[in-house]
């Protein structure tokens, strides 16, 4: 039996750990000791990941260092500029704390943070409240031991505004801890990056479509025994709630009510292209910041993937024939809508509104030196994604539109295949790519009430063994009302998932590493600092698949007074969350390996119960609180707030 140490920060290190390693006074304190009082904790409901908080031969050195800590107040194109050099002792495990406060009034920022030009963290905030908040989110970096083993220059991109309303800056703190674990699964020899490559000036590599062409081309190493293509990608400004817009032939049905409504229908597909051929596409997840449909619905409880965005995966093994010529080829990242005319007809266009942020990366997985990969023709079987649209729109009794209801069906089939050989001999591989998407969507009250019902599903898989099944379920139902006063309520309730399952060889790191290897670790427990100690079997199977099921339910209120009484969100959200390991092959057997239900009122944690491979703890509660002050809403448009269109002010809508 192994004994497992269990709490919500990161522990200071150990007297034998090489004082290098050991942050600043003033980093430690932030990141060990409990929040001060009134502080919200925010988390985002995830797997624990462990880190040793010991040392030992069989894990090497444990080493912990600063990368960042640094305050993004007035930060629109300031990032954060750092170096990195390799810890003095070896290692195949990279595990990150990032840890952030705020206090006052602010949005969601999204932040990205690369390697020279590789980004390899893309987060978000939550929405700060006067009293302040902080939370942590730990991940695992591994997938970039190729980066971490040479000197980097780190950038670290947060946008942020301040001025005499929006006054919450963002107070952060990266740290990075090393170490070595047995059988750890192999990495990438090398990554290179499909980005804007502005690291050298100092910014952000980060591509913004439309605008920029989002393409590089390289000349590969002819070596290549593997390739994979990581996609990072999502909607900003009038494209953060994609997945809300209407048919494009359906903008104007309330243009002399309430507003122009955002379209492009709202289907959006992130393609892969090499060298203009179409290698590999990702459905996006429908991703919810802290501040989206009703702030109140995100405190403390993060939306699902808030603070670390998912990337899709594309294994372009099938083009190694191709990329291993030794001559330049080029990778082009594209997002693409529909255009409809009114009649059930679309057609795929490139993206009109503003605007997505994407990038990419390139897995490299190297042969023997000298040996050179070559292979078949590529065979590509990619018809046209088939789609099923249609809408309807009623009138009332002055003949004014009262209701517009609209589907979109989408579905998708994609096969690569060629012949490889590599020094290992000669194989067919291939990449297969099977996607499903229906969208229902209902407005009504001439706008004022929305509703979605929205599901992508979808099954990708390589002849190499590796396989990803997915499912992004979205029920969201909003409304808005502004009275004679100009007093202005919004009302939301969402049910929302995610279903996510990997098997066989992902670049990124699927989380049953974590209960593999059963070490003296500690994790995050909703921002209770009491270490537990609990006993753990000395093994566990060694999984090959990991299956992630999670559900949030919610439903939230954000009333503003014209008359200057303040802003407040109300909320309520619940989640369940099961993270298992799985054995594919004859047995199929999967093991449940950390369970969570957690549900909070007014930003208050009233219930929290966690199952550690069937070991359970209950979290102290706190009651329920009264509601959080919001800064008002009156120089906005509510359409615009909501993601649905520019719209009309609250005093327009109000005639005041």
């Amino acid at each position: 039996m192994r004994l497992l140490l269990l709490c919500v920060a990161v522990l200071s290190s150990t007297q034998s750990v090489l004082a290098e390693q050991v942050p600043d006074s003033a980093v430690s304190k932030r990141q060990t000791v409990a929040p001060p009082t009134g502080l919200l904790t925010n988390f985002q409901v995830e797997a624990p990941v462990l880190t040793p908080s010991g040392s030992g031969d069989e894990y090497g050195c444990i080493y912990t260092k600063l990368l960042m800590d640094h305050s993004f107040g007035y930060s629109y194109g300031v990032p954060f500029v750092g170096k990195h050099t390799p810890p003095p002792c070896s290692f195949n495990r990279v595990t990150m704390n990032f840890t952030v406060t705020s206090r006052g009034r602010q949005f969601d920022r999204l932040g990205l943070m690369f390697l020279g030009d590789i980004e390899v963290f893309r987060t978000s905030t939550a929405e700060p409240t006067a009293n302040g908040i902080i939370w942590t989110y730990i991940k695992e970096m591994q997938q970039y031991d190729a980066l971490w083993k040479t000197d980097q220059r780190i950038i670290f991109d947060l946008g942020n505004l301040i001025d005499d309303t929006y006054t919450g800056a963002f107070n952060t703190t990266l740290t990075a801890t090393f170490f070595t674990v047995p059988d750890s699964p192999a990495t990438a020899d090398t990554i290179l990056p499909i980005s804007a490559r502005q690291s050298a000036a100092d910014q952000s590599s980060a591509f913004q479509i439309p605008g920029q062409n989002a393409s590089v081309a390289y000349k590969l190493p002819q070596n290549i025994k593997r390739a994979v293509v990581s996609l990072s990608a999502c909607g900003q400004s009038t494209e953060e709630f994609w997945y809300t817009n209407v048919l494009s032939s359906q903008e104007n049905t309330f243009a002399a009510s309430t507003g122009v409504l955002y379209g492009g229908s709202p289907w959006r597909e992130v393609q892969l292209l090499i060298d203009g051929q179409l290698a590999g596409v990702s459905w996006p997840f429908p991703i919810i910041f802290t501040g989206g449909i009703v702030p109140g619905l995100w405190r403390p409880i993060v939306g699902i993937d808030a603070f670390d965005l998912r990337e899709h995966e594309i294994d372009v093994t099938p083009w190694l024939p191709l990329l291993c010529d030794g001559t330049s080829h080029t990778f082009e990242i594209r997002v693409v809508i529909l255009n409809d005319d009114g009649a059930g007809h679309a057609t795929i266009s490139g993206l009109a509104g503003s605007y997505w942020v994407v990038t990419g990366k390139i897995f490299l997985f190297l042969d023997k030196p000298g040996f050179i990969t070559k292979g078949s023709k590529i065979e590509i079987n990619e018809p046209p994604p088939q789609f099923d649209l249609s809408s309807s729109i009623t009138q009332n009794a002055t003949g004014a539109n009262e209701t517009l209801t609209y589907n979109t069906v989408a579905s998708r089939d994609i096969s690569i295949t060629s012949t490889v050989t590599t020094s290992s001999g000669t194989q067919t591989v291939s990449w297969t790519q099977h996607l499903s998407y229906a969208n229902l969507g209902a407005i009504t009250s001439q706008g004022l009430v929305q509703l979605t019902v929205q599901n992508t599903t979808g099954m990708d898989s390589s002849s190499g063994g590796y396989a990803n099944t997915y499912s992004y379920p979205l029920n969201l139902n909003s409304s808005y009302f502004v009275n004679a006063a100009g007093d202005l309520s919004i009302n939301g309730e969402l049910t929302r998932g995610l279903g996510f399952n990997v098997f066989g060889p992902s670049v990124f790191p699927s989380g049953v590493l974590n209960f593999n290897v059963t070490t003296p670790s500690f994790f995050n427990l909703a921002g209770q600092l009491t270490p537990q100690s609990i006993q753990l079997p000395n093994s566990l199977p060694l999984f090959s698949g990991a299956l992630l099921s999670t559900t949030q339910t919610g439903a939230a209120e954000y009333y503003s007074s014209a008359s200057g009484n303040g802003s407040y969100s109300f909320g309520t959200t619940e989640q369940d969350f099961s993270f298992s390991g799985a054995n594919v092959g004859a047995s199929g057997a999967t093991y449940e390996l950390y369970r969570r239900h957690v549900k909070a009122v007014n930003a208050s944690v009233i219930e929290d119960e966690q199952t550690l491979l069937g070991r359970t703890f209950s979290i102290p509660m706190t009651p329920p609180g009264s509601g959080t002050s919001l800064p008002g809403s009156d120089g906005f448009s509510i359409r615009s707030m909501l993601g649905r269109g520019p719209g009309k002010t609250k005093v327009e809508l109000s005639g005041a």
